[in-house]
């Protein structure tokens, strides 16, 4: 499913995919030039303004891989990405400096070029947990559909500060 709100975001709900599990219930969030961009602070402080907190600056990993136990907001602050988003079945989408998209526990992602340039904001909901890690591998998904399910809806959307959509 894919979608635009009213305010200009684009709404994706994916389903799940043979090695990663998504969110059966929370949609992705893409919020196109939500952020100035060559700005990491700006990011970072409208981020902090709406309860999810900075945690990192860099790229995106090119293999698929998701957290099961926390949300993700990535600002695109510099450069540019073509993202796969929910597995080998999923969609691919272009990100541009200025572009903020919001993951899900559970949604999987991976960066599908190289741009030198790129610089990405990465932040969590305020009560989150440290983020795990996972790849897709068989022996984790008993254990992150459980986290997935458990893990608590974010209390805001990390850009407008307003409620988080629920699919």
């Amino acid at each position: 499913m894919h979608e635009h709100r009213r305010d200009g975001a684009e709404i994706l709900l994916l389903r799940e995919d043979p090695a990663i599990p998504n969110n059966p219930r929370l949609p992705v969030v893409l919020h196109r030039g939500a952020v100035p961009a060559q700005d990491a602070e700006a990011a970072e402080a409208l981020f902090r303004r709406h309860g999810w907190r900075p945690a990192w600056r860099g790229g995106i990993f090119d293999w698929h891989h998701y957290h099961s136990n926390a949300h993700e907001a990535l600002a695109i602050v510099a450069g540019h990405v073509r993202v796969q988003l929910g597995g080998e079945s999923g969609v691919a989408i272009d990100l541009s400096a200025g572009d903020v998209v919001v993951l899900p526990a559970g949604t999987g992602h991976r960066n599908l070029g190289v741009d030198p340039s790129l610089l990405v904001v990465g932040a969590y909901p305020d009560e989150a947990a440290p983020p795990d890690q996972l790849h897709g591998a068989p022996e984790e998904r008993q254990r992150a559909v459980h986290a997935i399910a458990t893990t608590q809806d974010p209390a805001t959307d990390p850009v407008t500060g307003g409620a988080y959509p629920r699919g």
